[in-house]
């Protein structure tokens, strides 16, 4: 009998922003370089954001949106790395701040504390990401390690058609060795 060896485990935040509703694409990139995926979500990403049985059939994991008892059983091992993808104005300055007021910002803090590896793929309207608040979460959560893929504010382009946002880049990210961002 032999063991197979582990795969390296992948939390993957979903924040509320309409291309949410593409995470399936992410979930696949990250299961084809080998990684095993459970879904975190914030309580407004549950709300219609992204398709829930898509993610829990893609990943055989229940998503995770509320927190359990201490007396309940982890239903995820402990992370290899961390994406959130795509990351709001809101979640990323709760995070910055030590906010934990949901779970999905509680595992960010937490796995911040842990040194686990994390990528960020940010999803805010170029208004709120001008918002001082902002900028400095940004700073402060690059000083402490944190990956930032490039902005995307999802607004269409002058020719016409929306920029497409590039999921596989938060595994790109995660691949960069330390200290290249």
């Amino acid at each position: 009998m032999t063991d197979e060896p582990r795969k390296p485990f992948l939390y993957l935040v979903v924040c509320a922003a309409g291309v949410a509703a593409g995470v399936g694409r992410l979930i696949a990139a990250a299961q084809e370089r080998g990684w095993e995926v459970g879904v975190i979500a914030t309580p407004v990403a549950m709300n219609g954001f992204f398709d829930t049985a898509e993610a829990e059939g893609r990943t055989g994991r229940p998503i995770r949106s509320a927190w359990r008892r201490p007396s309940d059983p982890r239903p995820f091992p402990a992370p290899d790395a961390v994406v959130v993808a795509p990351a709001t104005f809101n979640t990323v300055n709760k995070w910055a701040a030590g906010l934990a007021d949901t779970l999905a910002v509680g595992t960010l803090c937490e796995a911040l504390g842990l040194g686990v590896p994390i990528a960020v793929l940010p999803c805010v309207a170029g208004a709120l990401a001008a918002h001082p608040a902002y900028q400095e979460s940004l700073t402060r959560l690059r000083a402490l390690g944190v990956r930032f893929g490039d902005p995307y504010a999802g607004e269409t382009e002058a020719d016409g058609p929306r920029p497409e946002f590039t999921w596989e880049r938060a595994l790109d990210l995660l691949e960069l060795p330390d200290g290249v961002r």
